[in-house]
């Protein structure tokens, strides 16, 4: 029996496991839209161009159209036996209009068409994964002012460092997602060019006009290698690249989370919305979003080094290696996409405990810095005898159980005897983040500033 998809070159079916290892059609049915979206581009070039009737052309878009409705509608019944999206499609095509469906693939090839089906999708989901970074951004933003003077302790080797503001700290995370969203955006300038054309590997001998079909379908321009056009998924890693570290932003906010609810931090509480029980300890209220989050990360590189390895040994052009590009894509695009919504409700749900976050850091001697830059300013220290001398006095102050603003004047005067009771005002934890108004410092000024310049510049850019 002669294949149906494969022609004459083929005398009978191929075998169960074949037919197994072969079909994509169980996870590329999801590329239906764009598939269909490149398919009435090309008819309409074609009969533009006299390749074929004007009369096929509208029976193709009917068709098209109906196949669309039914798959839309669950209508539509997809078979293993067709392999992939495109031929199913077309099969029910047939179906519908007859001989005339057959005239679509005329100056095409699955190669440019999946290329040209993966763009588009890709491109999509840059648009939508900008969207819902938009949102997050926005909801940091939108908290950090409420909280920009409210205090926290700001650390490094999760050590208690210096004051920060809460604000302040949420705000990092806005620049975080602000460079996502400029690697997404520059990913999706590249990725806009037209596959379309380009046909298996070599172009084709019928009059195409690659301009229009690229123009119908929203692409800068076509791409200039028909090579190229068909071996190359630089669009795709580029995505995923961008989403690994996306999603690596968004577990180093979900690791802070999860250890800002925990019973010896308290600085924020979750609702019971982005909670959960415990089976056995009844009191337990864990943060399983932020959890789930952290994780993300791993699947996201995943797919990014999978496909990467895919690509790294295929000669051009295409190769059926190349149909293990979308499985783990999909993935890594699915989960990204759930992290972001999850990570924007709990930002929304969150409440910080001011109390707590005040309490922390005024200690473990966070206005150390603030004392030596006032040896600096008031006794005209240099910094490094300055930092000898807070050293000595925080040594002091540990010895003595007490923080810095405790130790008596008598003390401070056992280590330098020109300290003044001036000391005392750049001691406290509020002083100490007023005082913060360079560029970019944690002075609540300061943060407030910033934060409403980020909520004009994204309600400015919109959804």
């Amino acid at each position: 029996m002669t294949n149906k998809m494969w022609g004459g070159r083929f005398e009978s079916a191929p075998d169960a496991i074949m037919e197994e290892i072969n079909a994509s059609i169980g996870f590329d049915q999801r590329l239906f839209a764009q598939d269909i979206k490149g398919s009435l581009a090309h008819a309409k070039m074609l009969a533009e161009q006299g390749i074929i009737s004007k009369s096929d052309a509208a029976e193709i878009r009917r068709g098209l159209e109906k196949v669309q409705a039914e798959i839309e509608s669950g209508a539509f019944t997809f078979s293993r036996g067709l392999e992939d999206i495109h031929m199913n499609v077309e099969q029910r095509l047939k179906d519908l209009i007859g001989p005339a469906a057959g005239r679509l693939h005329t100056a095409r090839s699955r190669n440019d068409q999946v290329a040209t089906d993966f763009r588009l999708y890709i491109r999509d989901v840059c648009d939508h994964l900008d969207g819902q970074l938009h949102n997050l951004q926005l909801a940091l933003a939108t908290k950090a002012e409420t909280h920009a003077a409210t205090i926290m302790p700001g650390f490094t080797h999760l050590q208690v460092a210096q004051p920060v503001t809460f604000g302040h700290h949420l705000l990092a995370y806005v620049e975080m997602l602000a460079r996502d969203r400029s690697r997404i955006a520059d990913a999706r300038k590249r990725m806009n060019e037209s596959p379309l054309g380009a046909a298996a590997l070599a172009g084709t001998s019928f009059p195409i006009d690659r301009n229009m079909t690229a123009k119908e379908l929203g692409f800068d321009r076509p791409m200039r290698n028909s090579l190229d056009a068909v071996a190359d998924r630089d669009f795709v890693l580029e995505l995923l690249a961008a989403s690994t570290i996306a999603a690596m932003h968004l577990s180093r906010l979900a690791e802070e989370i999860v250890i800002w609810c925990s019973a010896q931090f308290r600085f924020v509480t979750l609702s019971d919305k982005f909670t959960t029980g415990s089976s056995i300890m009844p009191q337990k209220r864990n943060p399983d979003a932020a959890e789930l989050i952290r994780a993300k990360p791993g699947r996201i590189l995943g797919a990014f080094s999978s496909l990467l390895v895919v690509m790294k040994g295929l000669p051009l052009t295409y190769s059926k290696d190349m149909q293990e590009d979308k499985e783990p894509t999909f993935d890594a695009i699915d989960n990204l996409s759930l992290a972001i919504a999850a990570m924007t409700g709990m930002i929304k749900d969150l409440e910080p405990n001011a109390k707590a976050m005040r309490a922390s850091a005024a200690q473990g001697f966070a206005t150390a810095t603030d004392l030596a830059d006032w040896l600096v300013r008031a006794l005209g220290l240099p910094f490094r005898e300055a930092h000898h001398v807070t050293g000595s006095l925080v040594a002091l102050a540990e010895k003595k159980n007490c923080e810095l603003g405790s130790l008596s004047l008598t003390d401070m005067h056992s280590v330098n005897d020109k300290i003044t009771t001036d000391v005392y005002k750049v001691l406290s934890v509020e002083n100490s983040v007023a005082s913060r108004v360079s560029l970019g410092g944690t002075a609540p000024k300061n943060v407030a500033r910033e934060a409403a310049r980020w909520l004009k510049a994204l309600a400015k850019q919109g959804n």
